[in-house]
């Protein structure tokens, strides 16, 4: 693979998004992870795939939108992202939680 293809690849996905949502999801063989805006379904599965090395079956993509958000009297605004939620094949997961 290319070299600025590659880079490419560990750009894509910036880190997983773990809540009490995506935490039921990982039973179903399903990660959820925050992708650049710019990302498709195809350029997501390739990134995958090649970091975790692991078969992706579908990807599943939306954009977040941004909320606001107020502590005390100050409000501000939470920055809206991309969310990939990934489908593996039964025989491949991904270890989200290491043991250390």
């Amino acid at each position: 693979m290319h070299k600025t293809r590659t880079r490419f690849l560990l750009d894509l996905i910036k880190y997983p998004i773990i809540t009490d949502k995506t935490t039921k999801l990982l039973e179903d063989n399903q990660y959820s992870f925050a992708i650049e805006r710019k990302a498709n379904k195809l350029d997501v599965k390739q990134s995958i795939e090649y970091i975790f090395d692991v078969r992706v079956k579908k990807v599943n993509t939306c954009n977040i939108p941004t909320k606001t958000k107020s502590v005390g009297r100050f409000t501000g605004k939470k920055a809206s992202y991309k969310k990939a939620i990934i489908t593996l094949h039964d025989n491949y997961s991904i270890n989200l939680f290491p043991d250390n």
